[in-house]
């Protein structure tokens, strides 16, 4: 569902993105991981059409972003860590406007914002304007919008950044969920722990070039010491130190 090949992102000599080959198949929860700096937010900048790349190309549900742009967003979504919405709506206007931009049946919308709305508790501030929407209130929505739409692949930029305990609990469900209707997941997470209890595959980057890629249990096997006393964190740090 989401294909990058040979992606390269060069800023005047420092090289950001360096060769990047990746494949996240329907379904699939692919966590992207890497320090600060290692590429991650540039190559989700990349994915989303935001940034252009220096070289190589990417495709979202079939369609190449660069030469056929309008299909390959239309098929994907993007939720960045600093959430945007407009302010001068209301909740439930950005939700109605999103699913119009979208082309979801105004029955469907109908019947979906009111639960959409219920499930991240939001049902009391959706007449109120979103310039008064706190973070993670914002991050809510978004992710409500996300679900309204149903988008073939989804992009999430450290997802629960503002998000409370309770909060981030239901969205491990709903990220579940999306990923059960056949989306494509793509998660730059800095939350080890929650990668490695959530995705099906990880990838690790490290100063533009990715240093492992495959599930969990694959890449803990890439750590030093005992088999049962690898985590995740582990590989993490031994990779990029």
């Amino acid at each position: 569902m989401i294909e990058i090949h040979n992606l390269t992102k060069t800023f005047g000599t420092f090289k950001a993105v360096d060769g990047l080959n990746l494949r996240v198949e329907p379904g699939e929860i692919f966590g992207f991981l890497g320090p600060n700096g290692a590429g991650k937010t540039t190559t989700v900048k990349i994915l989303s059409g935001i940034m252009r790349p220096t070289a190589g190309r990417v495709s979202v549900a079939g369609c190449d972003l660069q030469r056929d742009p309008l299909a390959a967003k239309r098929a994907l979504a993007y939720i960045p860590d600093e959430p945007f919405v407009y302010p001068k709506l209301t909740g439930w206007e950005f939700l109605r406007f999103i699913g119009d931009l979208y082309s979801v049946p105004a029955a469907e919308q109908r019947r979906r914002i009111p639960e959409l709305l219920e499930t991240f508790e939001l049902t009391e501030q959706a007449g109120e304007l979103l310039e008064g929407y706190s973070h993670g209130m914002k991050q809510k929505l978004l992710i409500a919008s996300v679900l309204l739409r149903r988008p073939k692949a989804v992009l999430f930029d450290e997802p629960t950044v503002g998000l409370d305990p309770k909060s981030i609990r239901r969205f491990k469900v709903l990220l579940a969920d999306i990923a059960r209707e056949g989306a494509a997941v793509f998660m730059c997470t800095h939350i080890l722990d929650m990668a490695e209890k959530l995705c099906h595959t990880v990838g690790i980057i490290y100063r533009g070039r990715l240093v492992a890629r495959g599930s969990v249990a694959e890449v803990k096997k890439l750590a030093s010491g005992a088999a049962g006393e690898r985590s995740l964190e582990d590989v993490f740090l031994e990779l990029t130190a």
